[in-house]
């Protein structure tokens, strides 16, 4: 609460230098105000020693998704005037939980201040994600730190018992603050600069960098294709979002065997399987039909549809969700008009474990993906042994049994959403995409994924809460809630 109210002067001197003061003002107030009642209570809950200390961070955890949104939408309530307090705490709700989906996508809708707190709220969001994944769920075996371990989710890591019992979580967040705060501030710092070199202005190109690190896809011109900063700006942001794709690229990251290469890591090689993967069947579908256009235009529209293609397919499969320039010409050169179900089962997959990318994760399915590898040799050769030691023989035994339970827990919370959004009047198709766009925190979704895009604006205020609910618990991931719901924590 603290750090979001402290959050609240950046777009207030920013405004302030655009000479926009009524915008300035309820953010500087708001964030005043805000602080000192942080104050107070924290104050009053100083001495607070809960019985159950991994509990009462699971609490918290859900706490700040159900807080955090609400105070940051004080602000932007007042400095959007004509715009409901529903509809700011859904903005504030999408961009901290790092979904990206907007109400206000009518160029010019928003001052260049209100644009820049959305994109600092996703960012912190993002952070928020990094910090409690490392410190609060991995200790538990959550988050996908279970496929690794093998063990039941919530019953804590193996080698992390002793840790759990002495390190206090609260001194755990705090050093794993200070060990990725710089790497991850610093990231975002360089492709902002890197960004400015190849064209952007500096509120697109901070929007962008801070976007693309917290994976919420926030932008103030409609992604990478309404900016100035043209192939170069996506080949940066491209390089950078490799960052989502595994826990090793940040320090402190957890279970990892720093003896493995890079290119070795399973989550590294499912992403490089769909990389290529995609692309190629986009690409090459072309050759299933008839070519009509002259060979020296089929090449310069082979090499935009093979990068629009390359480059959405990375985005979407971190759950960013930034379109590419060329996707056009990729969908054009597939003959897809509408390849939304790719899109869908990319942001289903969703990024790597202990990262700010949602979705299922890599790891999970590279897991199912083992298992699956696993039983089809055992049909062809019974008496066969698996092999390649204890780690991966735990990964395809507890680790997929762990990994399918969860798949199942989010297709049915899938099932559950759809149901809902039918109940507030919308059709199947549309309340599948926003169900999963929710769930998987990829908002782009909606304008992408459907045959007609769906406006998040027409939303009724059923739908848009229980969207928000669908936010908070694709980004918390099953797992995390039913821990905290156990009767086992609340005895112990």
């Amino acid at each position: 609460m603290g750090i979001a109210a402290l959050a609240m002067f950046v777009p207030a001197a920013h405004a302030l230098v655009l000479g926009t003061h009524a915008v300035a003002r309820p953010f500087f107030y708001g964030g005043a105000v805000l602080l000192i009642f942080t104050a107070m209570i924290g104050i009053a809950t100083a001495n607070y020693h809960p019985r159950n200390v991994a509990r009462s961070h699971l609490g918290a955890l859900l706490g700040a998704y159900l807080v955090l949104p609400v105070m940051m939408a004080l602000p932007f309530h007042q400095a959007v005037p004509d715009t409901s307090l529903l509809n700011a705490w859904f903005e504030m709700m999408s961009s901290f939980t790092t979904t990206g989906a907007t109400l206000y996508d009518t160029p010019g809708r928003l001052p260049p201040s209100v644009h820049l707190w959305r994109a600092l709220a996703g960012w912190l969001g993002g952070f928020f994600v990094l910090v409690t994944a490392v410190a609060v769920l991995a200790p538990m075996s959550l988050g996908g730190i279970e496929v690794i371990t093998g063990q039941a989710p919530g019953r804590g890591a193996v080698g992390t018992s002793q840790i759990t019992r002495i390190a206090d979580p609260s001194e755990r967040i705090t050093r794993y603050t200070l060990a990725l705060f710089p790497a991850y501030g610093g990231l975002t710092l360089a492709l902002w600069v890197l960004l400015l070199v190849a064209g952007e202005d500096g509120l697109t190109a901070l929007c962008h960098a801070m976007g693309t690190l917290s994976t919420s896809g926030i932008s103030p011109v409609q992604g990478p294709g309404g900016s100035t900063s043209g192939l170069a700006g996506e080949t940066l942001i491209f390089l950078f979002l490799i960052v989502a794709v595994s826990r090793r690229a940040f320090p402190g990251a957890v279970m990892v065997d720093r003896s493995t290469p890079f290119r070795r890591d399973p989550e590294v090689r499912m992403a490089a399987f769909f990389l290529v993967a995609v692309p190629l069947v986009l690409f090459l579908r072309h050759w299933l039909g008839a070519i009509e256009t002259e060979e020296v235009q089929n090449l310069a529209a082979a090499g935009r549809a093979l990068w629009g293609a390359l480059f959405t397919t990375l985005s979407f499969l971190t759950t960013t969700g930034y379109e590419s320039a060329d996707w056009d010409a990729a969908r054009s050169w597939s003959g897809l008009n509408t390849p939304g179900l790719i899109l869908l089962g990319l942001a289903l997959v969703g990024g790597g474990v202990a990262t700010t990318a949602g979705g299922v994760k890599l790891l999970r399915v590279y897991a199912l993906f083992r298992h699956a590898e696993r039983e089809l040799e055992r049909i062809v050769h019974p008496n066969s042994i698996g092999g390649e030691g204890a780690t991966a023989r735990r990964l395809r035994g507890q680790g997929a049994y762990v990994a399918w339970i969860f798949f199942m827990l989010f297709a049915f919370s899938i099932a559950i959403v759809t149901a809902a959004l039918a109940l507030a009047g919308i059709g199947f198709e549309p309340a599948l995409v926003l169900a999963i766009a929710a769930l998987t925190t990829t908002g782009q979704l909606a304008n992408m994924a459907a045959e007609v895009p769906i406006a998040w604006a027409d939303l009724g205020p059923w739908a848009k809460a229980v969207l928000a609910a669908a936010m908070v618990l694709g980004r918390m991931e099953t797992l995390a809630i039913l821990a905290l719901l156990a009767p086992d924590g609340w005895r112990k």
